[in-house]
């Protein structure tokens, strides 16, 4: 088969299939191809695109996730791009789609994270490896659901502050684990703050991961004088943002956060 219908209910037709010549927009998405076994067939990937990290010296970068260089894609010949609603920008689907077919994905919740194992490995012709990477890593997070208990607030910048609200993907990984997001209370996705309203929210956590704002220990340091009363925490943000194999190491690193938060 074909054809398939992206997240976006957008009709994909790959005239090559399975795919011999992959361009990967989402750096999430790029390591998932590494674990179904396509080393030979991603040959375009963006500068964000962090794992597997020899990948970076041995395919052609292609640019960033929201400005990528579509002479570099072009001159790749792809038979398939692979993007996502959140990471990449409407226009830089629509150039591609005029070089090659389009494949976008959308991931909100873990269950969509799932899917998206399994379309992606439907996609490349990588079935059964998608099928047990998504076994897995199911069987992982059920195991442990619910570990930990608390309030939080899971920071994405700084000045603004923002933070991590409702209908995000790291917001299913919270509250899979038990952590009750206090941003969900406010509107929008990505909500900002003012030092008087992170103090009055009093989370018991604050999570300052390593991505998008590479958060340091000195910005715990500025966080905790405006939430006395928290446990500031530094986390990799990979293991919340990042949908796909990545997700195979979350619930280990969770217990490892579950250790250092009772310190």
């Amino acid at each position: 088969m074909n054809t398939f219908v992206d997240d976006l209910q957008r009709t994909v037709f790959l005239s090559t299939y399975p795919p011999k010549r992959i361009v990967s927009l989402v750096p999430s998405q790029t390591e998932l191809l590494y674990e179904l076994g396509l080393t030979e067939q991603v040959v375009g990937i963006t500068k964000f695109c962090v794992h597997p990290h020899n990948w970076r010296k041995e395919k052609t970068l292609v640019g960033g996730t929201k400005q990528v260089h579509y002479d570099k894609i072009k001159a790749l010949e792809p038979d398939l791009i692979i993007a996502n609603k959140e990471e990449n920008t409407q226009e830089i689907v629509q150039k591609c789609s005029d070089i090659a077919p389009v494949y976008v994905t959308e991931v909100q919740s873990i269950d969509d994270a799932f899917r998206m194992m399994l379309n992606i490995g439907e996609l490349v012709d990588r079935q059964v490896a998608a099928q047990n990477l998504k076994m897995q890593v199911e069987k992982d997070f059920e195991e442990h659901k619910g570990m930990f208990s608390g309030s939080i607030l899971y920071f994405i910048w700084q000045e603004p502050y923002m933070v991590t609200g409702a209908d995000t993907f790291v917001n299913a990984v919270l509250s899979h684990f038990g952590l009750t997001n206090l941003a969900c209370t406010l509107s929008g996705r990505y909500p900002t703050l003012t030092h008087d309203e992170v103090k009055s929210l009093n989370p018991q956590y604050i999570f300052l991961p390593s991505e998008p704002y590479p958060f340091k220990e000195k910005h715990a340091q500025q966080m905790q004088t405006m939430a006395p009363h928290s446990k500031i925490l530094l986390v990799d943000g990979e293991m919340f943002s990042w949908y796909g194999s990545r997700m195979k190491y979350t619930c280990s690193y969770m217990k490892s956060i579950l250790k250092q938060s009772l310190v």
